[in-house]
């Protein structure tokens, strides 16, 4: 009896209490996954319109062949022959805006993903109230915003901010978008924000009631605002594969946070993420964060968790990753940061380490490519 209550109560220092009536939108994300992305065969919702729904979705489907083609099938492939055996299933991946999709790809056997970047999840009630001509023009901007997402395999800034308002948000669109390209299905999607200790705390319906009025604000200065509600800044998207009622359910979980070391440490979100113990962890196409002093907080959150790491040049600067104790195994081409602003030092670490190695081959973009658009990919990992 002692252990089953030991046990329960280290549940509930990571989930949290259960709470009274919690809501949850899988309603909403039913829709958003029949109309936006395109998955299953449900009859389209009345009010919506079917022809403009088609259309979109004769053009997703393409957009799903396209990227199949070109990095679900290499890179699973590749993946498969790399990933240790006895990898967490507990997955953490910063700076992951809208990018659940290559989650999957690089660690399928997870049972418990999150993706933290500035972006708010999104309000999922507003796409079912759009009349022909919104839809049209909220599915165009899907399109348009999402493009990077099915062709270069992540979303860029620019795009996440331009799906922080509309009847389509960014984050809720790509990330269901990513579960349906890998053949899933929603089974729930809740609300949440963090307790002091790092608990979560789902939202019920009287509580996301009462926040209506109080809009989402940007997470940093020089980001965007939101026109939805604050309540729907953290999501819990809950999924399996489609037409399987006995697969595995797997939870994503995102948040909208700064990860600068001023936001990040002692937060309730470092709280939680420390919480999880060992992880597996990813990041690609990060703007060399990892790279810089202000982020101190999340880059020894990742030295001191992580067993395994997949990620592009803007993952841990080897300086660090050999002071924790990692090897670092380079693929591909790596002649220099993509971005002009990156650390020269650590691009210089990264240089050095690609050219003390044997050029290994890669056939599928993940993340940037270097500065002479060469492709690249880097596996941390314990000596």
């Amino acid at each position: 009896m002692r252990l089953h209550l030991l046990i329960g109560a280290a549940l509930l220092s990571l989930v949290g209490s259960a709470d009274a009536d919690p809501a949850d939108f899988i309603a909403s994300a039913k829709v958003f996954y029949r109309v936006v992305a395109c998955g299953g065969s449900d009859a389209i919702p009345a009010g919506l319109d079917q022809a403009t729904v088609d259309k979109h979705c004769v053009e997703q489907q393409q957009r799903y062949a396209s990227y199949t083609k070109k990095y679900l099938e290499p890179a699973s492939a590749f993946f498969a022959t790399l990933r240790p055996k006895t990898l967490p299933t507990t997955v953490v991946y910063p700076f992951g805006g809208g990018d659940l999709a290559s989650a999957l790809v690089t660690y399928p056997d997870a049972r418990e993903i999150t993706t933290i970047s500035l972006e708010h999840a999104g309000d999922p009630t507003r796409l079912a109230k759009l009349d022909k001509k919104q839809l049209a023009a909220a599915l165009a901007s899907y399109r348009d915003a999402s493009a990077g997402l099915l062709s270069l395999n992540d979303s860029t800034s620019e795009n996440m901010r331009k799906l922080e308002k509309g009847g389509i948000p960014g984050q809720l669109s790509f990330h269901i978008t990513g579960m349906t390209a890998l053949g899933f299905e929603p089974v729930s999607l809740k609300y949440f924000q963090f307790a002091e200790d790092g608990a979560i705390k789902y939202l019920s319906q009287v509580e996301i009631d009462e926040l209506q009025s109080k809009l989402a604000k940007k997470v940093k200065s020089g980001w965007v605002d939101t026109d939805f509600s604050e309540a729907y800044t953290n999501m819990e998207l809950s999924f399996r594969k489609a037409g399987d009622p006995k697969a595995p359910i797997i939870v994503h979980r995102h948040v909208a946070a700064n990860l600068g070391d001023k936001a990040l440490k002692g937060s309730p979100l470092e709280k939680h993420l420390v919480a999880k113990g060992k992880i597996a962890a990813m990041t690609k196409a990060a703007s060399y964060l990892l790279w810089t002093w202000g982020f101190d907080t999340i880059r020894d959150y990742l030295a001191t968790n992580m067993v395994w790491m997949a990620s592009d040049s803007t993952g841990l600067p080897p300086a660090r990753a050999r002071k924790a104790g990692f090897k670092q195994t380079t693929y591909g081409t790596f002649t220099g940061p993509f971005l002009e602003e990156a650390s020269k030092d650590v691009g210089e670490q990264m240089v050095k380490l690609w050219t003390s190695q044997p050029r290994r081959k890669l056939g599928f973009r993940y993340g940037y490519p270097d500065a002479n658009k060469n492709l690249h990919l880097m596996i941390t990992e314990p000596k």
